[in-house]
Parts: structure tokens; sequence; C-alpha cells
């Protein structure tokens, strides 16, 4: 019984220690939301806060994010809004009386509608409809004076709005730049994933839903990467990442992006039995060099190394370019219809694209490879041709 027992032991303990691993990201965000919940509530005892400081243990928890730039940026969009609010509420409350039901109905509506306007101009003001209705009902329901309940309700935002900030920066800090390397990374992945089968749907018929469900797949990958890249450059601006850029490769990510869109549509049916029967090898021959290609690149850029080279690529775009001539010389294009010409042009068109987009993306990768000065491998001297592309 012991071995055996031992022997579970040491299973649980692996699974338990390849379970941390893999979502170190997610535990620690957890504990830096636990330890600013119970910092904003333990500071709002000592200054006697109303409520046991509701508002700032509630600021601390929202505005906190799993990265330093998503925090800074919650925060500071939270701040914001509030003083908005607050300052409107409490102005409005001192110049409209609300004695009775429905004159605070009516001050309620002023307060709220035109923050709800601005909202929608602007998220920074998401939470001004919010506080000014807060400061209205709270200051009315305990007697306090709506400039007294505005400033009340400033504070425990900005308390708990600093916690949050000094809890991710000196806590475990976990920086955008991070993140959006392994989310680039795993695009590249999901993109080699999907181009190898989309390629293979000019020869052999695709379920329409399956080509929705990789095209949507991507798309919320390439957002949710974006939303990443906004929170990274709020911190490349106030210096915590100062010589990285993310903008090239987010172009370059997009740009692959809408070359899978081009490929899905083109590809939603496949061509004739005598173009599929020629043009099968050398498209399974593109779809794997850049698959390929592809994958390597997601590694190369994970592990901050050079990009891998792209002649395996070349050479098989060239070898499909050779074979569509020989093709049209044959006149075998000649008695197609509208439609498949549409498609079949569509397909040289998106690889054409695919080569140059493939340059760029090389580019970028090779600069966000370091050396081990942690010098960018793509720009070591001022004549290397850094990741530009606009």
């Amino acid at each position: 019984m012991k071995p055996a027992t031992g022997i579970r032991i040491s299973n649980v303990r692996k699974w338990t220690a390849a379970a941390m691993v893999k979502h170190r990201a997610q535990l620690l965000f957890c504990l830096r939301v636990t330890v600013a919940a119970a910092m904003s509530f333990a500071l709002a005892q000592l200054f006697a806060l109303p409520f046991h400081g509701l508002w700032a243990v509630l600021t601390a928890v929202v505005v906190i994010q799993m990265s330093v730039g998503g925090s800074l940026r919650a925060t500071s969009d939270y701040v914001v809004g509030t003083l908005c609010g607050a300052a409107y509420a409490s102005a409005l409350g001192l110049l409209f009386p609300h004695a009775g039901t429905m004159a605070l109905t009516a001050a309620l509506a002023l307060a709220v509608a035109p923050l709800a306007f601005a909202a929608t101009l602007s998220p920074m003001f998401r939470v001004a409809p919010f506080t000014a209705a807060m400061v209205f009902l709270i200051s009315n329901q305990f007697g306090e004076n709506p400039i007294e309940s505005g400033l009340y309700r400033l504070l425990e935002v900005a308390l708990g709005g600093g916690i949050a900030v000094a809890v991710s920066l000196w806590l475990f800090p976990e920086r955008a730049h991070g993140l959006g390397v392994d989310a680039a990374a795993r695009i590249l992945t999901q993109l080699a994933q999907s181009l190898r089968r989309l390629l293979g749907g000019f020869t052999r018929k695709l379920d329409g839903s399956d080509i929705k469900r990789i095209q949507d797949e991507t798309g919320r990958a390439v957002t949710a990467f974006q939303g990443i890249v906004a929170e990274a450059e709020g911190e490349r601006l106030v210096g915590f990442i100062p010589h990285r850029n993310f903008g090239p490769l987010a172009r370059a990510l997009l740009r692959l992006r809408h070359d899978l869109v081009i490929i899905g549509r083109a590809a939603a049916e496949p061509l004739s039995d005598a173009l599929a029967q020629r043009l099968d090898a050398p498209l399974a021959r593109v779809a794997g060099a850049c698959s390929e290609y592809l994958d390597g690149a997601a590694q190369a850029l994970a592990a901050r190394v050079s990009s891998p080279p792209l002649g395996s690529v070349e050479a098989a775009l060239d070898d499909y370019a050779a074979k569509f001539a020989s093709l049209r010389e044959e006149g075998l294009t000649s008695g197609l219809s509208s439609g498949e010409l549409e498609r079949l042009f569509a397909l040289g068109f998106v690889l054409d694209q695919l080569r140059q987009h493939f340059v760029d993306l090389e580019r970028c990768v090779q600069e966000w490879a370091e050396d081990p000065k942690g010098r960018s491998a793509g720009a070591k001297t001022p004549g290397d041709l850094p990741c530009t592309n606009t």
C-alpha cells in the first residue's frame, strides 16, 4: 500500500505543479486582487471612511487587471469618470431642489442622462452615470450634503485605485509587454492551423460552419491582442518598456488575419476536378510550408530568438505560380465559370499577399529577438532594417 500511496502523491504533486505553471498568470492575478481588496478595507478602517470603505474595496477589485498597463488604464478611466460624475451630481444637487420622490426622480434623470450620453462618446466616462446616481441616492438616503457625498466617493475611489496600481506594480507585476508577446505567438500558431485547413478547401469540400468557426476564433484572438497592445503602449509611455513597440507586429498579424478571411471566402467551394487534381500537390506544399513557418515564427517570438528562414515558403509559392502558369498556357482556365475564375484569381492574389506579409512578419520577429545584452537582434546596427512596416 505504501508504494502505491507514494506514487499517487507523486502524481498529485506533478499535476499540481504543472497546473500552477500553466495557470501562473491567473493565480498571480487572483493573489493581487485579494491583496488589493484586503489592503483597501484595512486602510478604509484606518481613515474611518463611511460604509466601512465599501467603494474603496469595490474600486480596487474592479480596476486591477491582469497587467500593469491594464491596471493603469482602468484606474485612470475610473478616477476621471468618478470625478466628472461626482462633480456634476454635487453641483446639480445644490442647484436643483429634490425633496420628495417626484423631485428626486427628476433630479436623478437630469444627473444621469447627460453623463450616459458622454459615456457613449468615451469609455472614460463609463462610470460617471453610476457615480452620479450613487451620490444622489446616498446623500438623499442619509441626509448628507451632495458635495460631501461626492468628495467621499472620490476619496474612496482614489484610495482603491491607488492601492490597485501599487499592488500591480509591486506584487509579482505582470507586464502587458510579456502577455502581448505570448498572445502574438499563440495567434501565429492558430493562423498556422487555420491556413493549412482553409487552403485544403480549394481541392476538397469544407463545411461552411467550420470555415465560420475558424474565422470567428481568429478574429476574437486578434481583437483581444489589440487590447493587450493598448495596455502595453500605456506601459511604454510611462517608461516600463521604453524600447518596445507592438504596432508593427500588430499590423502584421492583422494583415495575416485579412489574408485568412480572403482564403476562407474563396475556399467556400472547391475548384473543378481537373484543376483540383493539378493544383492539389502544389497547394499542399504551400499549406505545409506556410504552416511550418508560422509555427516556427511563433516559437521564435515566444523564445525571443531569430525568425526561421523563408526559403521553403518562397519555393512553395514559386512552385504554385509555375504550375498555375502552365495551366493557363494549356488553356485549362479558359472554359471556367466566372465564379470559379474569381476564386482562382483570389487565391493567386492572396498568395502574393502572403509572400509580402511573411516578409513583414519575419522582420517583426527578428526585431523582437534579443541578444544577450538585451538589444534587438533585428536592429543591432543602424544599418539593419527594423520592423517599421506601415
